[in-house]
């Protein structure tokens, strides 16, 4: 198979990041396989069955690929036990291009995704991790904060007022696809912001604004946002979002890169245009 008839892989393609990613390569000419655990069908796309805790759906989804997006399993605290043995299959079957999604607020060998971000080098002669900051997507849909907006017109953290240069997943697609198909992959890391660092209370006043409803913040303690994760996913997991949640307040996500400008070529989009564009979805 020559190099135009291989395909990438998009793992977690019902996602927000995975199914941008998949829609923008496909409409690049780029063969992609859509990996989800329904093989649900995208436009584009050849759809195929993978499950990180089926291992027998490796082989297929691999099948032809030279290149993998890839979306981390859902809720684990340790990704690399089943991420690890994925990826050195991968490697055996051809794939030479791996592109891992992570979180600015996760380093190189720290926790849960960290462990393979430092593994990635070892593993592949191209490679790039994404630690994009928070998703603007997180006030839209069904995460946990568009849900408490809609209810009761409130956000709740353990943030304090700590700032955050939360991003629009379809700057986080754009740079994944260059860094796909870039003729070299960057092997490092890449810090992906939106243009402004904001406070939620910050948010909460965007919105306000845009939408016509009072939104606030409500701050809560470590211990009140790790009990309250914990009543809808593992504690290990919870005691994990919630400790990013004070990190930060301590100021740890207080700044902006210019990786989506230097990468895609033009600027992010900031906080109140993703607003202005949601605002139905935010509302309703």
């Amino acid at each position: 198979m020559n190099e135009s008839q291989k395909f990438t892989l998009v793992i977690g393609v019902t996602g927000t990041t995975g199914s941008r990613v998949a829609a923008r390569l496909g409409a690049t000419g780029r063969r992609v396989k859509a990996a989800s655990r329904r093989a649900t069908p995208v436009d584009g796309a050849s759809p195929v069955r993978f499950d990180w805790d089926d291992p027998g759906s490796f082989e297929g989804a691999l099948e032809g690929a030279d290149r993998v997006y890839l979306i981390p399993p859902i809720g684990s605290p340790d990704p690399a036990a089943v991420m690890l043995p994925f990826l050195r299959q991968a490697r055996t079957a051809g794939v030479h291009r791996a592109v891992l999604l992570s979180s600015s607020a996760i380093p190189a060998g720290g926790p849960a995704v960290g462990q393979v971000h430092q593994a990635l080098p070892g593993l592949f002669s191209q490679w790039a991790v994404l630690r994009p900051s928070w998703f603007m997507q997180n006030f839209t849909a069904d995460h946990a904060h568009a849900r408490t907006i809609r209810a009761d017109g409130t956000i709740r953290t353990a943030t304090g007022e700590g700032r955050v240069g939360f991003v629009d997943a379809d700057d986080i697609a754009a740079v994944a696809v260059h860094v796909l198909t870039e003729a070299q992959a960057p092997n490092t890391d890449l810090i992906i912001t939106g243009p402004q660092a904001l406070s939620y209370g910050d948010i909460a006043a965007v919105l306000t604004q845009v939408t016509g409803r009072t939104i606030t913040h409500r701050r809560l303690t470590y211990e009140q946002m790790r009990d309250r994760l914990a009543a809808d996913m593992p504690a290990e997991f919870a005691a994990l979002l919630a400790g990013m949640d004070h990190a930060i307040a301590e100021g740890a996500e207080d700044r902006t890169t210019d990786t989506v400008q230097r990468l895609t070529g033009r600027p992010p989009r900031s906080f109140r245009a993703f607003a202005e564009r949601e605002m139905i979805r935010i509302r309703s």
